[in-house]
């Protein structure tokens, strides 16, 4: 039985064939009956807000890095860890319907190495404290002070890393104070990231051991019904400009042919704004074919309210996470009126 199919098994079996991502990202557009919903004016709180959130659905935290080695080369770097719920609540033991999967990746311009992990909630396999903060699956660990420091580790078959980051900035929040509106139906998650981490650490590589050093960006975000029913996946960027600003912005995907975007400007100060939908615009300027599918690589992005025209390009167009929930993940360069590197997402891709 093949690495692919034997993760796949484990995946349905933990999730009894009924968690929001057993569909695959699409799935998180159907109904969330007994889940808790996002709702505007939610007054977040810390510590507790880094913690789990039991009673939605779908929960993640979710962590991408540009890096440098010795020798100039651009490296990438992902730590993923989701929460997907059977039902609201927790239990301890396998009692627990909360699943939990872990997803972490290395790129560069000629290679992409990705490794995924799964656990039931309630038997300490993975799971997330919020005081001190600790996010883990198996091995892997996201441990420190979100405002500080932060050790963060992984391993996969031909890869690991053991980085420290540390916070020079706060935490921004998307959308309207943390709510951010996904479609024009009124979809919405609680949202928030820390964008300001600097990195330092090892990566490990079939070729040695390499020091590397450079930024990252940490996503916070729950919900339990985060996509409309006719949206079928998402172009996420988090980018970061030589400036010090960064933008945070995705396009929704609709089956009928409308788009839903939004946008967060982060000055280097942490100032945000935000942008509703229409403001930010993103198209696709060159398709890749990766894995079978059509997958656009190269993007316009445009913010016209702060001039922004740029060109973003991956830095490797394979990035793929071919995983039990497969998606494009990688970095990417920037260039135009603003120069940059960044991350992009894109879920939804399916094979003809």
């Amino acid at each position: 039985m093949n690495a692919k199919l034997r993760s796949l098994l484990l995946f349905f079996w933990l999730v009894g064939g009924g968690a929001a991502l057993a569909q695959g990202f699409a799935g998180l557009g159907t109904d969330a009956d007994g889940f808790a919903m996002p709702q505007p004016g939610y007054a977040f709180a810390f510590p507790q807000d880094h913690g789990a959130h039991p009673d939605f659905r779908i929960e993640w935290w979710y962590l991408t890095a540009n890096l440098e080695g010795p020798d100039g080369t651009a490296y990438g770097l992902q730590w993923t860890l989701f929460r997907s719920g059977l039902k609201p609540g927790e239990a301890e033991g396998w009692g627990s319907p909360q699943v939990w999967f872990g997803h972490a990746a290395v790129t560069s311009a000629t290679m992409h190495k990705a490794a995924e992990r799964f656990g039931r909630g309630g038997t300490g396999q993975a799971g997330v404290t919020a005081a001190p903060f600790e996010a883990w699956i198996d091995d892997w660990r996201m441990a420190g002070d979100l405002l500080g420091s932060v050790q963060l580790s992984a391993t996969g078959k031909d890869f690991a890393y053991d980085v420290t980051m540390r916070a020079n900035g706060p935490f921004v929040f998307h959308g309207q104070d943390g709510y951010s509106v996904k479609s024009a139906a009124g979809q919405a998650s609680h949202y928030y990231s820390q964008p300001f981490f600097e990195v330092e650490g090892t990566l490990t590589l079939p070729e040695g051991e390499v020091p590397v050093r450079g930024s990252a960006w940490l996503d916070r975000e729950w919900s339990s019904q985060p996509l409309g029913e006719n949206q079928s996946g998402w172009d996420w960027f988090s980018l970061s400009f030589a400036s010090g600003d960064k933008l945070m912005g995705f396009r929704l995907r609709d089956e009928t042919g409308g788009d839903f975007t939004s946008a967060t400007w982060i000055e280097a100060d942490g100032t945000a704004t935000p942008y509703g939908d229409g403001a930010l615009e993103a198209t696709p300027l060159e398709v890749s074919r990766v894995a079978g599918r059509d997958v656009p690589t190269r993007w316009r992005v445009t913010l016209a309210d702060r001039g922004l025209d740029v060109t973003v390009a991956a830095l490797n167009s394979q990035a793929w996470m071919d995983l039990a929930v497969s998606y494009w993940e990688g970095s990417v360069v920037v260039s135009g009126s603003h120069d940059g590197r960044g991350y992009l997402e894109m879920t939804g891709y399916e094979t003809p």
